[in-house]
């Protein structure tokens, strides 16, 4: 039997069904983030609730994502990852149903809770292309999967938007509850099933559970500073907690013969600066999320408004979330050529630029349209360039884990990026009918933020060491070992 990694037709026929079903798989992923972003002014009426309450909606998304995402992770590597990417499509389709069926706020909740125990399926899905994908597919593939969460976030919410509009909202979650049970259908078809590197080592359920501690407090003050207080005692409180819980998960992982993410791979140069350019980039791609949507649909008596709808909005937005998926493939092409950190610096270069033009073409639709899709063709080149940065400086065994971690930590940057471009657009405003409104200024100097923390991602991408891996192309494919009946 030809290894999945042979550059036969008949392997190259098997990886396209592959790629399309991981790729789709972060798409659905990244969709269901932004699936109630169109439903937020009108969450108090539909679930009878305050608009603090509602808030939760999309927070806890974002909670049990950062805690699960490592977790899946390092069970992707123990267990097999087409199983967890199996038992991802679980909960999304689960958590669907649930928020379809809910009138009150708990329920919903609950089921945007079950919603975010699927994200982990991109950072499993990168991962097991490096056991099921052609060495010569290998880049261009992991660029695709890769920005396949910017590409859903670029498509959901025009898609989104027009449901709401047309439609019952209860459409939104039936349709992404029927999305994940076609996911899971093809990742059970068309992803093989392939023997876990990490086979017979132990899960690290402290290491979990310290970790998702951290996670939850770091990530709730920051999220919810601006509405609770940065002073406040709970905030501050959050934050101590936070610095506790990950000092200490940090000496268990140090000690632990199999540790949940093993901290001294981690460490290594090339995969630090990898993690911590993954931050800054996640920052400089979020200000331009908060900035263009608010832009766009605030009323033109503001004088900078472009008085456009929701379904407007999303629209004139589209075009950037294609772009990713233009560039994908153009970046996998550049990384086989010169190498993942000269795409990740060109990405990123491409990422400041975009900010620039913003500022020139500030002040009409088309304008941020154009500046939105240089944007975005910088995060797919940057985003496509670190998993492959990544799992070209890691153990087959540690995959997943590596692969998890990253994609937290791009996390971690948008969730910065929310709080400081929140808090900006909060403080710089104006008031206009009786109402307050993010003034001009607080949307420039936020373009400006997003610009001057991609310049930093910029010098760090450029600190990066380079390869001991000769050639150009920095990802191996692995031999996998298929295992059991029907992969």
């Amino acid at each position: 039997m030809d290894s999945p990694q042979s550059d036969s037709p008949q392997s190259d026929s098997r990886s396209t069904g592959v790629i399309a079903t991981l790729a789709l798989a972060g798409t659905v992923a990244a969709i269901m983030q932004t699936l109630v972003t169109p439903l937020l002014p009108d969450l108090p009426n539909i679930l009878d609730t305050t608009a603090s309450n509602s808030n939760w909606v999309i927070t806890v998304t974002l909670l049990v994502a950062a805690v699960c995402v490592p977790v899946t992770g390092r069970l992707g590597d123990l267990i097999g990852k087409k199983r967890v990417l199996l038992a991802c499509a679980v909960p999304l389709a689960i958590g669907s149903v649930v928020c379809a069926l809910s009138s009150t706020v708990i329920p919903m909740i609950v089921g945007r809770g079950l919603q975010g125990l699927g994200m982990g399926m991109v950072p499993l899905g990168i991962a097991l292309l490096r056991d099921a994908v052609p060495q010569h597919k290998l880049a261009s593939s992991i660029a695709l999967v890769s920005a396949s969460m910017g590409i859903g976030g670029g498509l959901g919410l025009p898609i989104a938007a027009a449901i709401a509009e047309y439609a019952s909202w209860r459409v939104l979650f039936w349709g992404s509850a029927v999305l994940a049970v076609i996911i899971g259908g093809m990742i059970w078809a068309l992803v093989p099933d392939v023997k876990p590197a990490a086979r017979g080592q132990r899960f690290d359920a402290p290491g979990a559970v310290l970790l998702g501690i951290g996670l939850v407090c770091l990530l709730l003050a920051v999220s919810k500073g601006a509405d609770w207080g940065w002073t406040s005692g709970t905030i501050i409180g959050l934050f101590v907690g936070a610095v506790a819980a990950l000092l200490v998960w940090g000496l268990w992982e140090l000690r632990t013969r199999d540790p949940l993410i093993d901290l001294r791979t981690t460490a290594r140069p090339r995969v630090a600066t990898t993690n911590i350019a993954s931050i800054f980039v996640g920052v400089g791609m979020y200000a331009s999320m908060l900035v263009f949507p608010q832009l766009l649909q605030l009323p033109e008596a503001t004088g900078y408004g472009l008085g456009q709808s929701m379904l407007a909005a999303g629209l004139w937005m589209l075009p950037g979330g294609l772009m990713m998926m233009v560039v994908s493939p153009l970046g996998g092409k550049l990384t086989d050529a010169r190498g993942p950190k000269f795409t990740l610096i060109c990405g990123v270069i491409v990422l400041v630029a975009g900010y620039a033009l913003a500022q020139v073409l500030f002040g009409s639709a088309w304008g941020v349209m154009v500046a939105l899709m240089v944007i975005n063709s910088g995060v797919g080149l940057a985003y496509g360039a670190m998993p492959a940065l990544i799992m070209g400086s890691v153990p087959i065994s540690e995959t997943a884990a590596a692969n998890g971690f990253n994609t937290l930590m791009r996390s971690l940057g948008t969730s910065i990026g929310a709080a400081v471009i929140g808090a900006v657009l909060a403080q710089m405003t104006i008031s206009l009918g009786g109402h307050e409104m993010a003034s001009e200024a607080g949307f420039r100097v936020s373009l400006v933020i997003g610009a001057g923390v991609s310049l930093v991602a910029l010098l760090v991408a450029t600190l990066i060491p380079r390869s001991r891996t000769q050639g150009p192309s920095k990802v191996e494919a692995s031999t996998p070992e298929p295992v059991g009946a029907g992969a």
